[in-house]
C-alpha cells in the first residue's frame, strides 16, 4: 500500500510514526488506560472500499475488522469469520453470530458481499479493485463487463459466506485480513453517499474502537467500542492523537517530555536517544522506497535510455550510507525487499538480483542515447514530485545535485504534503516521483502485480505486456515453484526495463514508552497496532 514517506521516517511505519501530546496530558495514563499519540499527518480517506494508504491502514486497523486478523504474534487468526475452509476452487467462511456494527445491528456475510461488489463496482474507482481479481468474475465486474451480481462470492446465510475463484489463490485468507475487504453496511453508505467516512459521524464500525473525534487537520481520538464481540479483551480505553505534525523532532521532543508515547528516530535524533539513555527498538516494516518514472505519452522519463541513464547515475549505497545515514535502513536493489519469503528461505536468497553498478560515464552516454532517439539536443528541466518532510526534501536535493552534476540536467523539485502528492501521482503530474510501497498481505503478489498494466496504483502507467504476462503465469498457477520462477522473471524485467529504480529498504528506529506494552508493529495490516496493548503500572 502507499506509504506516507516521512523519509525521516512509513510504516509501514512510515505512515505514521506516531508523534504527539499536550502539555497536561500523559504519554499514558494507567488510571484511563490511555494512550496520547499524534500522526505525521491525518488520514485522506476512511473509506475502505478506497482507501490505499498506510494511514488509513492503521486507523481502519482499530475501528474495523474483517474475516480474519492478525493476532499478537502476527499471525492470521479469527476474526468475524469463526472457522473457514480453502481449497483450490475457492474459500468458505463461517461468521460468528456475536459479530456487531456500533449501533449493535449484526455483521452478516450480506455486509461482506455488499462490500466486495462495491470496490468492485467501476463507478466507485477503487484504486484497489485489482486485489480481488483472483474472485471468479470480478475483474469483468471491474471493467464493467458484468453485474456486479455476478462476482464468485454470495451469502448462504447471514452467517455462510462462500466464494468461488476465478483462478488460484493459496494467499487469500491473507488478503482477507486487508483494509478494502472490510465489512461495509449498505443502508450507512447510501445515507451518507460521497460523504461517507468523511467525519467521526459518518460512518458504522465493527472494530475494537470508535472514532469519537475527527477535527480535521488537528486531533483524531479513538475509544473502546462496547458493542465489540471481543471487547472484554480490550485493554487500552482510549488511543489520543490530539496532534498532526510531521517534524521528527517535534515528535523526539514530546517524547522526550513524557506527552507522548512513540516517537521515530531520525538520523540526528538517534544519538540525542542514546545520551538520554532511552531504549532503541527497530522494526522492519518490510516496505520498499523508489523513484517510479512516469511512462504517459510525451513524457520524457518513457524513454528506456533516459531511465537507464538515471540506473547508472544513482547508488543506493551512497544514499542509505551518507545521506540519510541512519542504521536499519538498507539499499535496495531488487522491486522485492529481503522480507519475502520464498520456497525455504527468502526470495531474494533463492532469486539473488542482478545489480546494476553504478558509472557515470555509462549514464551520460545513455543520455546522449536518448537525446538521439527523442530528437532533441537538450533534456528540458524535469519534475520531481516529493514528499513534505525533511528526510524527502533531503533525498530529492540529493536527486537534484546528481541530475545537474552528473546528467546536466535540471530537476525541479514539486514538494506536496500527502493528500496532494497522491492526488498528483494519481492524475500522473509528475516527471518522477519518490514512492514507497508497504506490502498488504503475505504473498510475494504484494509487489509483484504493482506494476502490472491493469493496476492503479500503477501510478507511472508502466505498460510492459511481458511483465503481465508473466503475472498472469503466477496467478494462474498453484504450484510454488512455478510462482516464484515467474518472479524471477518480473524482478529481472524491472532491473533490465527501469519501470522504476529502487532506492532502500526501510527499517525503522524509534523509542517507546516502557510502560506501554504489547504494542504489534506489523508488516502487514496496521501498524502500529495497540488491539493486544496494555499499561503496566
Amino acid at each position: 500500500m502507499l506509504i506516507w514517506k516521512r523519509w525521516c521516517n512509513s510504516l509501514a511505519v512510515c505512515v505514521l510514526l506516531l508523534v504527539a501530546g499536550q502539555g497536561w496530558t500523559q504519554a499514558v495514563d494507567a488510571d484511563k488506560a490511555k494512550v496520547t499519540l499524534a500522526l505525521a499527518t491525518e488520514p485522506p480517506t476512511l473509506n475502505s472500499a478506497v482507501a490505499t494508504d498506510t494511514i488509513a491502514s492503521f486507523i481502519l486497523a482499530h475501528l474495523m475488522e474483517g474475516l480474519l486478523v492478525y493476532g499478537p504474534d502476527g499471525e492470521l487468526a479469527p476474526g468475524v469469520a469463526l472457522r473457514w475452509q480453502l481449497d483450490a476452487d475457492g474459500a468458505h467462511f463461517w461468521l460468528r453470530e456475536d459479530a456487531r456494527w456500533s449501533d449493535g445491528k449484526p455483521v452478516t456475510a450480506h455486509d461482506f458481499v455488499f462490500a466486495w461488489r462495491h470496490a468492485l463496482n467501476p463507478k466507485t474507482a477503487s484504486q484497489y479493485a485489482f486485489i480481488f481479481y483472483p474472485i471468479k468474475n470480478a475483474e469483468a465486474v471491474n471493467e464493467g463487463k458484468l453485474a456486479p451480481s455476478e462476482l464468485g462470492v454470495r451469502a448462504i446465510s447471514d452467517t455462510e459466506l462462500k466464494v468461488e475463484f476465478g483462478s488460484p489463490c493459496p494467499y487469500f485468507l491473507s488478503l482477507t485480513a486487508f483494509m478494502t475487504f472490510l465489512p461495509l453496511r449498505e443502508d450507512v453508505l447510501a445515507q451518507w453517499g460521497g460523504r461517507y467516512a468523511a467525519d467521526e459521524d459518518k460512518l458504522t464500525v465493527n472494530g475494537p474502537y470508535l472514532l469519537t473525534k475527527w477535527v480535521h487537520g488537528a486531533h483524531l481520538q479513538l475509544r473502546k467500542n462496547p458493542q465489540y464481540w471481543h471487547s472484554a479483551s480490550v485493554r487500552i480505553n482510549e488511543i489520543d492523537m490530539p496532534y498532526i505534525t510531521a517534524d521528527p523532532s517535534s515528535q523526539f521532543n514530546l517524547f522526550r517530555d513524557q506527552q507522548i508515547a512513540m516517537a521515530p528516530l531520525d538520523t540526528g535524533l538517534l544519538s540525542e536517544a542514546v545520551k538520554r539513555g532511552f531504549d532503541i527498538e527497530y522494526f522492519h516494516t518490510g516496505s520498499l522506497y523508489f523513484l517510479e518514472f512516469n511512462f504517459r505519452e510525451g513524457r520524457i522519463t518513457a524513454n528506456r535510455a533516459f531511465r537507464k541513464a538515471v540506473q547508472r547515475l544513482i547508488d543506493p549505497a551512497v544514499l542509505v550510507n551518507k545521506i540519510i545515514g541512519l542504521p536499519g535502513i538498507q539499499p535496495a536493489y531488487s522491486l522485492f525487499p529481503v522480507t519475502v519469503k520464498g520456497l525455504k528461505r527468502s526470495f531474494r536468497e533463492e532469486y539473488p538480483v542482478l545489480r546494476v553498478d553504478p558509472d557515470i560515464a555509462a549514464a551520460r552516454a545513455y543520455i546522449r542515447k536518448a537525446k538521439a532517439e527523442l530528437g532533441i539536443s537538450e533534456i528540458p528541466p524535469l519534475m520531481l514530485l516529493a514528499g513534505d518532510s525533511p528526510r524527502a526534501l533531503q533525498e530529492a536535493e540529493y536527486y537534484q545535485y546528481l541530475f545537474k552534476n552528473g546528467l546536466g540536467i535540471e530537476l525541479r523539485i514539486d514538494q506536496q504534503v500527502f493528500k496532494q502528492r497522491l492526488e498528483k501521482m494519481r492524475r500522473g503530474d509528475f516527471d518522477l516521483v519518490s514512492a514507497a510501497w508497504g506490502p498488504d498481505y503475505d504473498d510475494i503478489m504484494t509487489f509483484a502485480d504493482l506494476f502490472a498494466s491493469w493496476n492503479d496504483n500503477n501510478r507511472g502507467r508502466y505498460n510492459n505486456a511481458l511483465y503481465d504476462r508473466w503475472i498472469r503465469v503466477a496467478q494462474h498457477s498453484n504450484d510454488p515453484r512455478t510462482r516464484f520462477n515467474a518472479m524471477a522473471q518480473i524482478q529481472r524485467i524491472v532491473v533490465d526495463d527501469v519501470p522504476i529504480l529502487p532506492t532502500y529498504e526501510n527499517g525503522a528506529l524509534y523509542v517507546q514508552n516502557p510502560r506501554l506494552r504489547g504494542v504489534r508493529r506489523n508488516i502487514f495490516g496496521g501498524d502500529p497496532l495497540f488491539r493486544y496493548a496494555w499499561i503496566e503500572r
